[in-house]
């Protein structure tokens, strides 16, 4: 789901960073307002756990590959979608700048499918899902599911309108891949971590109810 530099033409990738700086700077602030020293080496963490996860790419085709993305995972953990975007802002960051794994010109949109998109549709979904009572390993399942599904098919989109995939291939592609990635990976390590987290360390969680709720239908 990385994109690299020569997918997209300079001029679109200008308005993706136009688009993700906004919530770049929220997130940067939020941090400012919610991080303290027994935050951090959680947040640092899980940066670390994205990082490698996202390592594990499967070819798709037209020159895209399809992997794990997190966002959600930290967003409920943290119980801010603000925290996707800021952790995957910063392996983004890494990535890119690091070890050449998505362009730098083209990391506004990364930035904006992988932290924006996953993070806020995975985490409002999930929460959605709590207040309808679900319980807890269900909700984050399917939040994360949803949030990776939904920023794939946004990144198919992107390359539509950048000329570089047809808009009906690319998106059969990237959504088949990420449906399937999303149930077998994305939503089921979510699932499993937020409700062991919820189980044996409930005070790492922001939100302290959630560990009343892991086993409640």
């Amino acid at each position: 789901m990385h994109i690299p530099d020569s997918f997209v033409p300079l001029g679109q990738a200008i308005i993706y960073w136009i688009i993700a700086l906004p919530f770049i700077f929220m997130a940067v602030k939020w941090a400012g307002k919610e991080m303290d020293d027994t935050k951090v080496p959680i947040l640092a963490a899980l940066a670390a756990g994205i990082f490698a996860i996202q390592a594990l790419n499967i070819p798709i085709g037209m020159g895209t590959s399809g992997h794990m993305v997190g966002a959600t995972l930290v967003a409920i953990i943290f119980a801010s979608p603000w925290a996707g975007v800021l952790v995957l802002t910063l392996v983004l960051l890494v990535q890119g700048f690091v070890f050449g794994d998505g362009g730098i010109s083209t990391m506004g949109a990364n930035i904006l499918n992988m932290g924006v998109i996953s993070g806020f549709v995975g985490y409002y979904a999930f929460a959605a899902l709590m207040k309808l009572k679900l319980n807890l390993q269900i909700s984050s399942f399917i939040g994360a599911w949803l949030g990776l599904f939904v920023s794939a098919l946004a990144c198919a989109v992107q390359m539509y309108l950048a000329g570089t995939f047809p808009l009906v291939p690319g998106l059969i592609a990237m959504g088949t891949y990420h449906f399937i990635i999303g149930i077998i990976g994305e939503g089921l390590i979510t699932a499993i971590a937020v409700s062991a987290i919820a189980s044996s360390r409930p005070d790492l969680l922001e939100n302290k109810s959630l560990a009343n709720r892991s086993t409640k239908a």
